[in-house]
C-alpha cells in the first residue's frame, strides 16, 4: 500500500481566502477550529477569538524580526489599552478560519485591526489598541523603542 501525497486542506482553504485583492496589506494567520475552541454546541467560544488575535499579532511582529520575547527582555510591555469587537457570525468546530490583522500606528499607540473569517463569512471585526509600558516602572513610554519602530516601519511602510 502506498501513501498518496495530499495537499493540506487548511492551506488550500487559506489560499482561497488570500486570493482576493481586498486582503492586501493584511497579515494572514490560519486557524482550524478544534473542539477545545468551542462550547458544547460546537460554536467557537467568544474568548477564543481574542486568543487567535493575540497569536496573529505576535506572529505578525515575528515576521518582521520583532519577537515578543525580545520586547520583554528589553523591558517593554505592550498591554491592551482598548479593545472593540463586533461579532458577525460564529465560527464552528471544523471550520478553517483566517485571522487577518494589520497595524495602524498612531504616535505611541499601536492600533491593530482584525477580520476573522471563514471561507464564506465574516465572523469578527475588531480593533485592539496597545501602548508601550516600561516593564519595571509600569509607566507609559513616551516613545517607542527603536527596534519596535523598525518593525512597525517594515509592516506599514512608514
Amino acid at each position: 500500500m502506498t501513501a498518496e501525497l495530499t495537499s493540506n486542506p487548511l492551506t488550500n482553504a487559506i489560499t482561497k481566502f488570500t486570493s482576493d485583492s481586498e486582503n492586501e496589506g493584511w497579515f494572514n494567520y490560519p486557524v482550524r477550529v478544534y473542539p477545545h475552541h468551542t462550547d458544547y454546541a460546537g460554536v467557537v467560544w467568544h474568548g477564543t477569538y481574542l486568543t487567535w488575535m493575540e497569536e496573529a499579532r505576535v506572529e505578525c511582529l515575528r515576521t518582521v524580526g520583532m519577537s515578543f520575547e525580545e520586547l520583554v527582555s528589553a523591558g517593554v510591555d505592550l498591554p491592551v489599552a482598548e479593545m472593540n469587537l463586533r461579532y458577525h457570525r460564529s465560527a464552528r468546530m471544523g471550520d478553517d478560519v483566517l485571522v487577518m490583522t494589520r497595524l495602524v500606528p498612531d504616535k505611541v499607540r499601536l492600533n491593530w485591526e482584525y477580520q476573522i473569517r471563514t471561507e464564506t463569512d465574516l465572523c469578527v471585526t475588531a480593533v485592539v489598541t496597545l501602548v508601550p509600558v516600561d516593564f519595571e516602572k509600569r509607566k507609559l513610554l513616551r516613545s517607542l523603542p527603536s527596534s519596535l519602530e523598525g518593525a512597525i516601519a517594515k509592516l506599514t511602510g512608514i
